[in-house]
């Protein structure tokens, strides 16, 4: 969720990470992984965004992971045998502070080889940073910052500010999502309107994904029902035929007590 909540916003607000992370504020596109001719590793995470002479190469992380050197080596030379003639930013973004070393990694060393790459831990950066451009409110929460609650509160005040009424939605959408990293769903409830949250194209996005994986477990948990009925119903019959418990049990794989109540349950039936 996470994964998808950043692609958006550097997806939709490519010139405002543009401006943070390069400088300028220059127009960026998607770049598809399909077009660097291998597939991706990760292309939920992955996100990479081109402009005529640069490409800009994001990962977003909650946990650490020990394979982003790795993941940042490659992806430089996918981008290199496609595009030799662009420069490439490569930005690891890590969102929710952590203790683990593998947050300070920026580099991928081999024998003879070693490259390079940027990290940026949002607890460690400036909560003002993120309050100038609408792309990047939603990160001003898990900057660095004494108050968390309050800054959750001036964010607010400036998605009001924003005269796109669609636009202010999906803002409001995606900090209420990050925020749930550091603050408690009720807080960010009582902060932000869940009412035009529940307008924008992030939460719809979540809410559909949420119910088809809703029905997908429900279908599940009734066929592992139905099977544990049916096994049931196995134990049932092998105990009426006088088979002794501790086999019901080997053939049907319950347990000793499960199939002691079964017979409980048989001879209750009979009396």
């Amino acid at each position: 969720m996470f994964d998808n909540i950043c692609k958006f916003l550097a997806e939709n607000f490519s010139t405002d990470f543009a401006t943070w992370l390069l400088g300028e504020p220059i127009s960026l596109t998607e770049l598809s992984p399909s077009e660097l001719s291998l597939e991706p590793i990760r292309a939920d995470a992955l996100i990479l965004l081109e402009s005529a002479e640069i490409v800009l190469h994001l990962e977003f992380q909650t946990q650490p992971d020990a394979n982003i050197p790795f993941r940042m080596i490659d992806y430089r030379l996918r981008v290199y045998r496609r595009f030799p003639q662009k420069q490439m930013r490569q930005v690891v973004i890590y969102l929710k502070e952590t203790s683990s070393e593998l947050v300070q990694q920026n580099t991928f060393t081999i024998a003879g080889t070693r490259h390079e790459f940027e990290v940026l831990r949002l607890w460690e950066q400036p909560t003002e940073v993120f309050l100038h451009y609408p792309g990047l409110f939603p990160f001003a929460v898990l900057g660095r910052t004494d108050d968390r609650a309050s800054t959750l509160q001036q964010v607010a005040q400036e998605i009001i500010r924003i005269p796109d009424q669609r636009l202010q939605n999906n803002v409001a959408a995606a900090t209420a999502i990050l925020a749930g990293l550091v603050l408690e769903k009720g807080l960010i409830q009582r902060v932000l309107r869940r009412d035009n949250m529940r307008e924008s194209v992030i939460y719809q996005e979540i809410e559909a994904e949420a119910q088809a994986k809703g029905i997908a477990q429900g279908i599940a948990q009734g066929r592992a029902e139905g099977l544990q009925e049916g096994i049931r119903q196995v134990a049932v019959n092998l105990l009426k035929s006088q088979m002794p418990l501790e086999q019901v049990a080997k053939l049907t794989g319950l347990l000793i007590e499960d199939v002691q109540l079964l017979q409980t349950e048989l001879e209750g039936e009979s009396t």
